[in-house]
């Protein structure tokens, strides 16, 4: 139930995963229409099915925030019929929608919206990502499983354009800010689990250098200075045989530096003209 978990049971795995930190709040009252793992939708925590004829719709609507106008809509939903065509099919989708039980969509004269009491799983991923990035994340924020987040997958198996377009927008958000999760647990003394964060960002897209750096610096922080350079080594590999380029001189730098080392203890003081001397 929805007062236990985030996302019900029938939710998919790539979801389920994120149960331990509540991006949506527990509720039992209002709609939520996931889109990670593919669309479902529940109605006060009851998974409810979706017409068939008003899947594509309902999802548009969920990855489009705000309002989003009919005419634009029906033709990027039904791009290959006459406008009439496309026109009449949205009628036919939102009366499919207005019987499933739950007010989902609020209809204006030119325009579309989702009601206000529904909820969407994206919208939930997004804000975590905005206060990651922007430095704003709460300890909730902090204890996501980063394994999660680098899985999540925009209605996987949809191949409209909106809907490529978005997810991939989505994806390197989260990977920037696995970056910044990666950087906001080593401020907080926590650099092992920094590495692990920033680790399956590397894993997602092994090219990005900023990935690379925010992992040579995690596993500098915690005293891994041989894993720092390795995987310094490794990326730099990668780059000459992909892209037959070299790291940044910044990365470079970084990767390259010195260990600390702990400063000496004082040597002692002489003693002053006169005093005696042992031995």
């Amino acid at each position: 139930m929805y007062g236990e978990n985030w996302l019900p049971a029938a939710t998919t795995s790539a979801d389920a995963l994120l149960r331990p930190v509540p991006l949506l709040p527990p509720s039992t009252s209002g709609s939520v229409i996931h889109v990670l793992g593919g669309l479902s939708l529940t109605c006060q925590s009851v998974p409810v099915a979706v017409p068939p004829g008003s899947r594509r719709l309902l999802a548009y609507l969920a990855v489009h925030r705000g309002e989003v106008d009919r005419r634009s809509a029906a033709g990027v939903l039904w791009p290959s019929v006459g406008e009439d065509r496309a026109a009449g099919n949205l009628r036919s989708a939102l009366w499919r929608l207005q019987r499933v039980g739950c007010p989902l969509v609020h209809l204006a004269q030119s325009a579309l919206i989702l009601d206000d009491d529904v909820r969407v799983d994206l919208h939930a991923v997004e804000a975590w990502a905005g206060r990651v990035v922007s430095g704003a994340a709460t300890a909730a924020d902090l204890a996501v499983d980063p394994g999660a987040i680098a899985d999540v997958e925009l209605l996987p198996g949809w191949y409209d354009d909106w809907a490529l377009a978005t997810g991939a927008r989505l994806r390197l958000r989260l990977l920037h800010a696995l970056d910044a999760l990666s950087r906001l647990l080593r401020q907080a003394g926590r650099p092992l689990e920094a590495v692990e964060a920033v680790h399956v960002a590397v894993l997602a897209e092994p090219l990005r250098e900023s990935g690379q750096r925010a992992l040579i610096e995690a596993h500098q922080a915690a005293g891994d200075w041989v894993a720092a350079r390795r995987q310094y080594d490794v990326f730099r590999g990668l780059l000459r045989r992909e892209v037959g380029v070299e790291p940044s001189a910044e990365l470079t730098a970084v990767a390259t530096a010195p260990r600390p080392t702990l400063g000496r203890p004082p040597s002692p003081r002489p003693p002053p003209d006169g005093a005696m001397t042992a031995g």
